[in-house]
């Protein structure tokens, strides 16, 4: 692979719809580094924390802590490896504007660059709205029913509450991806992370107080068996590796970028750490695969899991549009197009419908996609881009990189896939 096509001065992506379109065409304002921080929060803050309880439980606390923060440093150092991959190309090299992770792909190897992080981005955008509707149905079968072995008991013409709640969402669902502009979701979504931020943290005082009076028995490490599961469910929680450059290219002060961002995932991964000890340290070994499904049946219980319902719900759209824009730039010209999102709606719930357990699906999401998304892609362009200029340097850096995450995609699919086939006890 060589880096596409230069012009004598620069490059220009074409102004009509089509293969080398970027997602994003207009200037956004500029943001602080405060509003930047923000920003990553919301774009890397998803699900995938509610099942890090139970992936503690699975591969032991300290294994569990030792993963998470490992993992947080690959996705950063690999976010940081975009940033300046599109620099380079910007900067020396003399190409266009470059605003998405697409873009970077179709600069770097054309129309096969580009597919490949489309693929990807399809995939694990689609994957994490998947595992919303997986939390949500089962969240509201656990309430409906008073236990989580109710969820699985049919009750009305051999359907059981969890699939009767998909399907009662459904069409809401519809609705909510029927509209055409995010900006019409934008105070539904300032509310969405109110809710979020307020019910993760009644969830984390919860956790104490339970802590307190049970003491239940915890293993620190539970050895090598559950290394990949461990790596899949930390990789799928720092979830935003494909809104790393629009951010960059958001913000004022572009060389403190690289502080910023270690800043924000330096706190991301210190709140992903207390939210995963927390509810290990409550339950041990009782603790379940959605963590507040712990949390009994009292009044502020199930205003809490209501909540984080609310706003998975309302952040279902959000999480797909990345989706609907790479399926109508491929199939409807970059037109809007209602029959294909209700179409893309319908593939995500059926998914949704076979899925039995939401943190093993989150594993497979880590271990399939997100770790290909966020390690080796990153590695791959920028090894093509410095390979001249760092030499050996680079291809033992990022040679590293995506030999880790090809054998954590190997090796982490396979796990995740025999644990969601295997029956549960």
């Amino acid at each position: 692979m060589v880096v596409a096509e230069q012009g004598s001065s620069s490059y220009s992506l074409p102004p009509y719809p089509r293969e080398d379109t970027p997602l994003l065409t207009n200037s956004p304002p500029l943001s602080s580094q405060f509003k930047t921080c923000a920003n990553i929060f919301i774009s890397i803050v998803g699900a995938g924390v509610l099942g890090l309880p139970y992936s503690f439980k699975r591969t032991g606390w300290a294994t569990g802590l030792i993963m998470l923060f490992v993992v947080a440093y690959i996705t950063y150092h690999c976010m940081l490896l975009l940033v300046n991959t599109r620099r380079k190309l910007e900067s020396a090299m003399g190409f266009s504007k470059i605003k998405s992770f697409g873009d970077l792909g179709f600069t770097i190897c054309g129309r096969l660059g580009r597919f490949s992080v489309d693929a990807m981005i399809v995939l694990s955008q689609a994957g994490f709205c998947v595992s919303y509707l997986i939390f949500i149905s089962s969240t509201l079968a656990f309430l409906a029913a008073g236990d989580s072995t109710g969820e699985t008991i049919p009750v009305f013409l051999g359907l059981t509450p969890k699939v009767l709640f998909l399907w009662g969402c459904f069409p809401f669902q519809l609705g909510l991806n029927s509209i055409k502009t995010l900006t019409h979701l934008a105070p539904l979504s300032i509310f969405a992370d109110a809710v979020d931020i307020s019910a993760k943290s009644v969830v984390m005082v919860e956790d104490v107080f339970v802590f307190i009076n049970n003491r239940p028995s915890l293993e620190a490490f539970k050895g090598f068996s559950v290394f990949f599961y461990g790596i899949g469910v930390a990789v799928y929680a720092f979830e935003g590796i494909g809104m790393v450059l629009p951010l960059e290219s958001e913000t004022k002060n572009k060389e403190k970028f690289g502080r910023v961002l270690g800043l924000g995932m330096g706190m991301i991964s210190l709140l992903f750490g207390a939210f995963g000890l927390l509810g290990y340290f409550a339950f041990g070994e009782e603790t379940k695969d959605i963590i507040t499904t712990n949390l009994g049946q009292g009044l502020v219980s199930v205003v809490v899991q209501l909540g984080l319902c609310v706003n998975l719900f309302i952040t279902f759209p959000l999480m797909m549009n990345p989706v609907y824009e790479v399926f109508e730039r491929r199939f409807c010209d970059s037109r809007y197009c209602l029959w294909l999102r209700w179409l893309l709606v319908l593939a995500v719930s059926l998914v949704a419908l076979l899925v039995p357990n939401f943190a093993d699906f989150l594993s497979l999401v880590g271990s399939s996609v997100c770790v290909v998304l966020g390690f080796v892609l990153p590695a791959l362009f920028h090894c093509m881009v410095f390979k001249e200029e760092l030499g050996w340097r680079c291809l033992v850096s990022d040679g590293a990189i995506m030999a880790f995450g090809i054998v954590v995609a190997v090796y982490g699919t396979y796990s995740s896939v025999s644990d969601i086939l295997s029956p549960k006890a």
